[in-house]
């Protein structure tokens, strides 16, 4: 079978499928695992986001929205000429990775799935049936990370609960959306500004004082640990307002941004600072 993934949680889960063989074609964002930098990329960002703010960041997709301009450029010539049998795509955040309905039209003769999960349980259901239709088994896969989260949220649960906030950006403060309200609750983390199912949206840091989290959790949307430092340590004076016990500052790339399998190392991750020290 000869796949193109145009997300890169969907090659993440392929890969863990076993079917790392079969993709033929990626987006410049699928960076895990490491063996997917060596397959060719029919993609790229149409904004210079390198070195930029989050502030910068987000005014710049803002506007990008508001002029009606794709944030990505997708090589479709190049995708028909791989002649693939399957093309995954996504319909859930047309900043986070390519829609389906920019392709669609001119990929109309390859068959394509369109994921778009918006909590933990969809994200599971998105791996099994990326599984079927590709004609290979996902029983041991995801006995493994239904398992796993099972003896994460054992282990959250010997913890007293603690009051938290999650935030997917910082310029200005996202609550967590989504899947991520899944993980929290999961991790023993009571988040009042989380709405689960649905996509993240901007607050004000007012709003995050208010909410009073003892744990401040932050992890911002396509940023490494050290970038997402980098963004916490600019707005200090914001974070310092909050007065939370405790302030943890994740990799939101690798992890929580990306409905694949590594959403259950991410709940992992939450529960392990649950229980170091500030």
């Amino acid at each position: 079978m000869r796949i193109v993934s145009l997300l890169p949680s969907a090659t993440e889960s392929l890969f863990a499928l076993g079917l790392g063989d079969q993709l033929v074609a990626v987006t410049h964002e699928c960076d895990y695992p490491p063996e997917a930098a060596s397959l060719p990329v029919v993609t790229r960002s149409t904004l210079d986001l390198v070195d930029r703010s989050g502030e910068e960041i987000d005014e710049l997709v803002a506007l990008a929205a508001r002029d009606g301009r794709s944030l990505y450029e997708v090589d479709t010539d190049a995708i028909n000429r791989l002649d693939p049998d399957l093309v995954v795509a996504q319909d859930i955040c047309d900043v986070c990775a390519i829609p389906a309905d920019q392709v669609a039209d001119e990929l109309a003769g390859v068959r394509m799935i369109r994921q778009h999960p918006h909590s933990l349980a969809d994200v599971l259901t998105d791996i099994e049936e990326l599984a079927d239709a590709c004609g290979v088994e996902s029983t041991g896969l995801m006995s493994e990370l239904r398992r796993r989260i099972e003896a994460a949220s054992r282990r959250a649960a010997e913890l007293p609960r603690v009051r938290g906030v999650f935030l997917e950006w910082l310029d200005p403060p996202y609550r967590a959306g989504h899947w991520t309200p899944d993980l929290l609750s999961l991790a023993g983390i009571d988040d009042p500004l989380a709405k689960r199912g649905v996509p993240s949206v901007a607050l004000s840091w007012d709003d995050v004082r208010q909410a009073e989290p003892a744990l401040l959790v932050l992890a911002p949307c396509g940023f490494d640990e050290a970038r997402a430092q980098r963004a916490a340590d600019s707005l200090k004076r914001e974070i310092d307002a909050i007065r939370a016990a405790k302030v943890v500052v994740l990799d939101g790339s690798a992890y929580f941004n990306r409905p694949g399998p590594r959403l259950v190392d991410s709940l992992e991750i939450l529960v392990s600072a649950r229980t170091e020290r500030p």
